[in-house]
């Protein structure tokens, strides 16, 4: 399935909790502090929907991020586990392709994801992003660059950043390997 109808997908899905819920745009678009004209451009997959806005979504509907992100609903209480390279795969984003650590847990305080980042040749720059709440990135594999607020921090492996994700915030590969991390992502700020 390509990004572009996993896109549309889960635009659906977010666009039926909504509805579900009885939520009209207006209000959805002012919980999740973003302009209605752009979240109604996450709903019919026009635009790409950050996963900061997936899971805060996710507490506004009460569900886990995973129903929006695949449709199941999850069932593991009291543990999960997930082996090497068979979390839920999120390839959404152009910059980014995440890994869920824990799509099948329900109700989790943290939303863990093991990201790639793929270095680029030109002057790209992905689209800031921002979200309540916190983060916290380690450095796996290569070298990441860190944009956040008016700050440039370059990260190598073994190396770990914790921010106040209110801030707008990018990442990027440097050199030619991809950068991989950790990132856990805590939008209650608990």
């Amino acid at each position: 399935m390509d990004n572009n109808t996993i896109q549309k997908e889960i635009a659906s899905r977010v666009k039926d909790m909504r509805e579900v819920c009885e939520i009209s745009v207006q209000e959805m678009s002012e919980k999740l502090d973003v302009p209605v004209e752009t979240y109604t451009k996450y709903e019919s997959g026009e635009i790409d929907i950050p996963a900061s806005i997936l899971y805060e979504a996710s507490i506004i509907f009460n569900v886990d991020t995973s129903l929006l992100l695949t449709g199941e609903d999850t069932r593991m209480s009291v543990f999960t586990v997930t082996r090497k390279d068979k979390g839920v795969r999120v390839d959404r984003r152009e910059a980014y392709d995440y890994e869920n650590l824990a799509s099948n847990f329900t109700h989790k305080a943290i939303e863990p994801f093991i990201v790639t980042v793929t270095p680029r040749k030109d002057n790209y720059m992905p689209e800031p992003n921002y979200h309540k709440g916190y983060e916290f990135l380690y450095v796996l594999e290569g070298q990441l660059r860190v944009y956040i607020k008016d700050n440039t921090i370059d990260l190598n492996p073994g190396d770990s950043m914790y921010f106040n994700s209110l801030h707008k915030h990018a990442m990027i590969a440097l050199g030619d390997k991809k950068a991989k991390f950790l990132d856990i992502l805590n939008y209650k700020g608990e």
